[in-house]
């Protein structure tokens, strides 16, 4: 067994049964998705627009892509086609490009709400009062191509837990007090290689593990 394949292995017997794993593959090759892959696992992310563009032709159809990162809206139209979860609507006109770009391929795409609940300035989001409001105006009601999943965020890279739960746990507040105003929204993505115990521990129901399966990022 290779390591990325005992890596996943021992990733997923930590996790509940209800917790998706989405191996996040930025930076690797595809072979290392390949050796995930070959272990039965479908979910991949990344953050970049030009490298999932090279990777989703090279690679297995039926892996589902997940865009974890800032998206720009003139980037949508590439991932538009086959992407199977946007983690990072942070913005309604991003939105309403998701939807106007899955119009045209004739499909709906699934996207998160993502919400800032670090105490970092470099992160993107909501935060919750915009998020309050956006809910509120019925403004996404009407993007009938966009199928709103629930809500996403990063806590604060820190050592400090005591920290992280409090973030984690105010996005679940956020995520009850949201998710009867979509009929789909049924996911909480939050965690990441160094905090996602915590993260189930507060009620996440998705995770993005990236160093823990495929090791140090290449650059």
């Amino acid at each position: 067994m290779s390591t990325i394949a005992k890596n996943l292995d021992r990733i997923k017997g930590e996790l509940p049964g209800h917790v998706t794993l989405v191996a996040v593959s930025k930076t690797k090759p595809n072979s290392a998705v390949e050796e995930a892959y070959a272990t039965g696992h479908h979910d991949f992310g990344e953050n970049k627009v030009q490298e999932l563009q090279k990777k989703q032709p090279a690679l297995p159809d039926d892996i589902h892509w997940h865009f974890i990162g800032h998206l720009q809206r003139n980037k949508v139209k590439y991932m538009a086609p086959f992407v199977h979860l946007i983690h990072g609507v942070n913005s309604l006109r991003l939105a309403k490009e998701i939807d106007k770009r899955a119009r045209q391929n004739e499909r709906k795409i699934n996207a998160l709400l993502q919400v800032h609940i670090a105490e970092e300035s470099t992160k993107f989001g909501f935060d919750f009062d915009e998020l309050k409001a956006l809910v509120a105006s019925n403004d996404l009601a009407g993007l009938e191509h966009l199928r709103i999943r629930g809500l996403m965020g990063m806590a604060t890279y820190t050592d400090d837990m005591d920290q992280v739960r409090r973030e984690f746990k105010s996005l679940k507040s956020a995520f009850d007090h949201i998710k009867t105003s979509f009929a789909d929204c049924d996911i909480l993505s939050m965690g990441m290689s160094n905090d996602y115990k915590v993260a189930i521990e507060e009620g996440s129901t998705m995770v993005r593990i990236g160093t823990d399966i495929f090791g140090e990022r290449n650059y």
